[in-house]
């Protein structure tokens, strides 16, 4: 399965402190934990000894070798790598190296934990360029828990036609929503498009006023994307003005998702909280759309929904997926 061997966001790196914190990826329940270095380990939620939680267990201190997960069924305890160190009922026994744990690759990036299911640390993450870029505010938004595929997730991202409709008064206009001709090229992580442009009533927090925007996407991997939006300067009442969107998701499970946003913005004004209600709105707007939907996966057959010009971007996300041969949530 492709999909195993792709990194996935599973939690927000702030939330993962002195507790062993659950997650979920893939139909597979992960336990997620801190090391004595603080580096974060992900490993399958579950004891190798009588299968116990072991998200309902202690992170502890072990003599000489520093912080372990310890079970919560028996105290069994284990290292960083997976190793059990410690069985409190035989206080002179050590363990073998066949009694650990089953251990998944982990990093953190864009203030959220990774985890890479099969094979080990190895392997790009989906870029965001904006990362790099110190002029811009960076955040994470969400998670938000939703009940469809992540391709349907992604779909809608590269979708303008549904703005009028969907965020009406804020990124569209019923009597506004005509789409321009724009751009899709194939590039090596999935596609962008160019040239897309919008009229909106507000499209960002900071807007004062109506004004056409020039939106580019980008696929980064098959469940992830970025956007950019380049507002007219008298709507922001700021030259060379941009945000850039990154739409990171966990495949929970093959209908069922959790999403991050990270926003890059150019606002350094605003609290937090006033910068995640915005994406709070826009996104709970689009919530019940896409739960919804029927199929809740993504067909790839192009024969099984209606498509025009308007949805080049997300026929071409179809064929990429399907020739990557993506399985978990498509049909």
């Amino acid at each position: 399965m492709i999909e195993k061997t792709l990194w996935h966001p599973v939690a927000l790196a702030a939330e993962l402190a002195d507790a062993p914190l659950p997650a979920r990826l893939l139909g597979e329940d992960l336990v997620l934990w801190r090391d004595a270095e603080g580096q974060a380990r992900a490993w399958q939620d579950r004891c190798p000894h009588r299968g116990a939680r072991l998200s309902m267990g202690r992170v502890v201190p072990c003599e000489g070798v520093g912080k372990t997960l310890e079970c919560p069924y028996h105290g069994w305890r284990f290292d960083g790598a997976g190793q059990c160190r410690q069985v409190p009922a035989l206080p002179q026994f050590t363990p073998p190296a066949g009694h650990r744990a089953h251990t998944h690759a982990a990093r953190e990036a864009y203030g959220l934990v990774w985890v890479r299911l099969d094979g080990e640390d190895a392997g790009e993450l989906p870029a965001f360029a904006a990362e790099a870029d110190a002029r811009l505010r960076k955040l994470d938004c969400g998670p938000y828990e939703v009940e469809t595929s992540a391709p349907r997730l992604v779909e809608n991202f590269l979708d303008m036609s549904h703005f009028g409709f969907v965020h009406e008064g804020w990124l569209g206009a019923r009597e506004m929503t005509a789409i321009d001709d724009y751009q899709v090229v194939a590039t090596p992580t999935g596609l962008l498009a160019t040239g897309c442009k919008a009229w909106q009533p507000q499209s960002t927090i900071n807007s004062t006023e109506p004004a056409h925007v020039e939106y580019s996407y980008e696929v980064t991997a098959p469940y992830a994307a970025v956007l950019v939006k380049i507002p007219e300067a008298h709507s922001v009442g700021a030259e060379d003005y941009r945000e850039s969107i990154a739409l990171f998701i966990c495949p929970v499970d093959a209908e069922r998702c959790r999403v991050w946003f990270r926003l890059a913005t150019a606002d350094w004004t605003r609290d937090e909280p006033a910068l995640r209600a915005f994406q709070d709105t826009i996104f709970l707007q689009d919530k019940p759309v896409l739960e919804s939907q029927r199929p809740k996966a993504l067909p790839l057959d192009l024969r099984a929904e209606l498509h025009t010009a308007a949805d080049k971007a997300s026929s071409f996300y179809r064929r990429y997926l399907k020739g990557l041969g993506i399985t978990v949530g498509v049909c």
